[in-house]
């Protein structure tokens, strides 16, 4: 029986191969589609899940009442790690994380710069990360030990053993190699080529107990028996003891496993993060596959005359319905089959473009068997969903009506075809304008204005020699006329490393908390940075001795502190008086998506990390940047000359959105494509049952463009009908889209005028081959069967 009904099947696939095509392009293209984004799907919630003991790790996160709401985050003093190790006996094991550091490594004349970090001992046992070599308890016991991933070990020795060498870490301390890691896996939101000590960092006097300093991570593990609400009721009072700046912080504890996807909060909830992009192109694929049924249902009821009369006669002869059901079911089944056939090889063409358009390194595993289940899971159950509509409908037909050629009903307003399509189109164009403002969102933002000059201007780390011979460096800079300025800061111009609301000034009351961010530098900050300065100057060493303890506020800051003249003011930030000598205009230093906040530029009594250079306009980039690198060279032989471009850092801020507004466009032009197969399927049903009513109008001397109008007007109402409804929820979703940023477009009424005669018009263009097809054919082979 099943045999027959595959047979069956496969003749009417090869006797309507336009048919044919049309429901297996439709339908591969959103099984790709799905699959595609079911496997990024897969790999974004796999962040984080590997590790062992990942039910019972937490990280450690504040919670502050600032300004009227609950502030969280997750960055914390370097003192608390070892509080809670001491004080908290539920607590298994504790790490602290001192986030990245780049060290030069040397053997013999091979230099490599690395990225890594300095932890507790605890930290391997915490998180699972398997050691090729070395002992996990001892790895990390002496403070000159250091653990390498096994790519960094072949950087550094080779194929040769790791264990027990030797290397330099920056030209200072030797460090012996206890242990080699296995490679961090993909799907992890580590990024460490080695680890050190955490008493490494004391060594170098990077570590402090100061409780409003909060620069680290802090993770723990629970012990098994532990209930994590007591516990989380228990440390939450854990800076009474001990904060005597803030005691009103509170502490909680957040699982390690929901902080990749989870990474967002709002007056102390969890309000999403990554999860809700998930949920957008899930909710987006299951669209996409869910109309390319309903193309497969649209073309498999417009044959419906031709199937009719088949049912007919195998009813005659005693066929139940249920058997035709299983017939029609069975066709649907293979052509979905065929269909997944051709979304696999789809899936492997383009899943490397895929991977690179979202920057994450997915791939496909065919040895997986959960894939295969999976996929022929899918399959089956697209066969059985794009099916059951025809199947239904074809199997109900009464032989004696089907015979007669008197079952069809075309004149009902509403039909479940034509409210298939409204949805379509309805998907469409909510696409559509997602797709339009997410766009011009974009380009406000990538069009504001920054509040400093990117052009020419490149930033280097402090490493090495660099600061003792900053003042060779810089005089050689200018003097040579490779840079118009040169300033020393604590952080890149396009970040804030430091920021706090322990800044104080006259007027300031006890209960303004509002986060102030640090910027440092030594002098001529506006003048490299071409920042436009609206009172007072820039900072002048030479000139004012004292500008070492000087300050310039952004707009912002002024605003806070609400001073009329800020110019001579003091503001207090670490023990030291710093004394306003300059007001410029506010600066995106940050997202270029929220608004400026206060920040005051510290002057040359601060800490440095970073050289900003503005390169002389008079000369080429290439010619500037080997110039500058061998002046960089001669002070600092060590190191190598390593550089960034502000605008090209600038520029990936915009990286996320960039890759949203692209999948969001690329899937509004499949769903439009499948859509139109849709409407195509319905345009020919409405022709065929038409075909005579056409014939009698074109001999009662009807235009080929009355009778195309004919046709098409009522496809245009439905389009009409999908743009009444898609207008609202687009406008709903969007606004609240777009109440994520502060700097952000107003949603204009022509955004939903230009998507609804976008569909409009492909709607048109897709009805009217059909319309005119129909409307050409002469009326003598129409009439002929009467």
């Amino acid at each position: 029986m099943i045999r027959n009904y595959f047979k069956i099947a496969w003749r009417n696939l090869l006797r309507n191969k336009s048919f044919s095509i049309l429901n297996i392009v439709g339908l591969s293209i959103g099984l790709s589609v799905t699959a595609i984004i079911s496997i990024w799907i897969s790999f974004e919630l796999g962040f984080n899940q590997f590790h062992e003991k990942k039910d019972r790790i937490y990280e450690v996160y504040n919670e502050y009442f600032v300004d009227g709401e609950i502030w969280t985050w997750n960055s914390t003093p370097k003192i608390m790690g070892s509080i809670i190790k001491k004080d908290y006996p539920e607590v298994e094991s504790v790490s602290r994380y001192n986030y990245d550091n780049t060290f030069l490594f040397s053997i013999g004349d091979k230099r490599i710069k690395s990225t890594g970090t300095m932890v507790d001992p605890d930290f391997l046992n915490i998180f699972s990360f398997p050691l090729v070599e070395g002992s996990i308890d001892k790895v990390l016991e002496d403070v000159n030990s250091v653990v390498i991933t096994e790519t960094f070990a072949k950087k550094l020795f080779n194929n040769e053993p790791a264990v027990g060498k030797t290397v330099k870490v920056d030209n200072v301390d030797t460090f012996k190699v206890s242990g080699v890691l296995r490679d961090l896996p993909n799907n992890t939101e580590f990024n460490f080529e080695f680890l050190m000590p955490w008493n490494y960092l004391k060594q170098k006097g990077w570590h402090d107990e100061n409780w409003s300093n909060n620069s680290v991570a802090t993770y723990v593990l629970l012990k098994e028996e532990t209930n994590y609400d007591a516990f989380s009721q228990k440390i939450k009072t854990l800076r009474q003891s001990y904060d005597k700046e803030s005691p009103e912080m509170e502490t909680f504890l957040y699982p390690y496993t929901r902080s990749y996807l989870y990474s967002e909060f709002e007056n102390g909830k969890e309000t999403g993060g990554r999860i809700d992009v998930i949920r957008l192109f899930g909710i987006i694929a299951a669209i996409i596959l869910i109309i390319a049924c309903i193309n497969f249902m649209n073309l498999s009821t417009a044959r419906s005359e031709k199937r009719a009369k088949e049912v007919g006669i195998r009813k005659v002869i005693g066929a139940e319905r249920p058997l035709l059901i299983g017939q029609f079911l069975g066709e649907s089944i293979l052509i979905s089959t065929i269909s997944g056939v051709l979304a696999l090889l789809i899936v492997v063409t383009l899943l490397p473009s895929f991977s690179t358009l979202v920057a994450k390194p997915i791939s496909l595993d065919i040895t997986n068997v959960w894939f295969w289940l999976s996929a022929f899971g899918v399959i089956l159950f697209t066969g059985i969903l794009a099916g059951s509509y025809p199947a239904l409908y074809l199997s109900r037909f009464k032989p004696s009506t089907v015979l007669k050629g008197t079952y069809k009903k075309i004149s009902s307003p509403v039909t479940p075809r034509k409210v298939l399509v409204v949805l379509q189109f309805s998907s469409a164009i909510i696409l559509i304008t997602a797709s339009i403002i997410v766009t011009q969102q974009l380009n406000k933002v990538q069009d504001r204005q920054t509040g400093y000059s990117k052009h020419n201007l490149i930033y280097t780390i402090m490493e090495g020699d660099i600061e003792k011979n900053y003042s060779s460096i810089k005089k050689e800079l200018l003097t040579s006329g490779i840079a118009e300025s040169v300033t020393k800061t604590n952080s890149p111009i396009t970040e804030t490393w430091s920021n706090t609301w322990g800044v104080e000034w006259k007027g300031k009351s006890e209960d303004n908390m509002t986060l102030v961010h640090r910027l440092a530098a030594d002098d001529a900050i506006t003048k490299t940075m071409r920042m436009e300065i609206i009172a007072g100057r820039d900072f002048d060493l030479k000139t004012y001795p004292t500008d070492s303890t000087a300050a310039i506020v952004n707009e912002s800051m002024v605003k806070l502190m609400n001073f009329e003249n800020p110019i001579g003011q003091i503001v207090k930030d670490n023990g030291i008086d710093w004394r306003i000598v300059g007001v410029v205009k506010n600066f995106v230093i940050n997202s270029p998506f929220q608004k400026v906040e206060p920040m005051v530029i510290e002057g040359a009594k601060a800490w440095f990390n970073v050289i900003h250079i503005k390169f002389n306009q008079k000369i080429t980039t290439a010619e500037s940047l080997a110039n500058a690198e061998a002046i960089f060279l001669k002070y600092n032989p060590e190191y190598p000359f390593n550089y960034e471009f502000v605008d090209q850092v600038y520029a990936k801020k915009f990286d996320t959105e960039k890759r949203t507004s692209s999948l969001i466009s690329l899937f509004t032009l499949l769903t439009i494509f499948i859509s139109c197969l849709g409407l195509f399927g319905l345009a020919s049903y409405m022709a065929e049952n038409r075909i005579k009513e056409i014939g009698i109008r074109k001999v009662l001397g009807a235009s080929v463009q009355s009778i195309t109008t004919l046709l098409s007007k009522d496809f245009l109402k439905l389009v009409g009908i999908a743009i009444v409804l898609a207008v609202p929820i687009s406008w709903y979703m969007m606004n609240k889209w777009l109440q994520e940023f502060a700097y952000r477009i107003h949603i204009s009424w022509w955004t939903f005028v230009l998507a609804g005669l976008s569909a409009l018009a492909i709607a048109l263009i897709t009805v009217s081959y059909q319309a005119i097809k129909a409307a050409i054919v002469n009326p003598v082979k129409s009439l002929r069967t009467e």
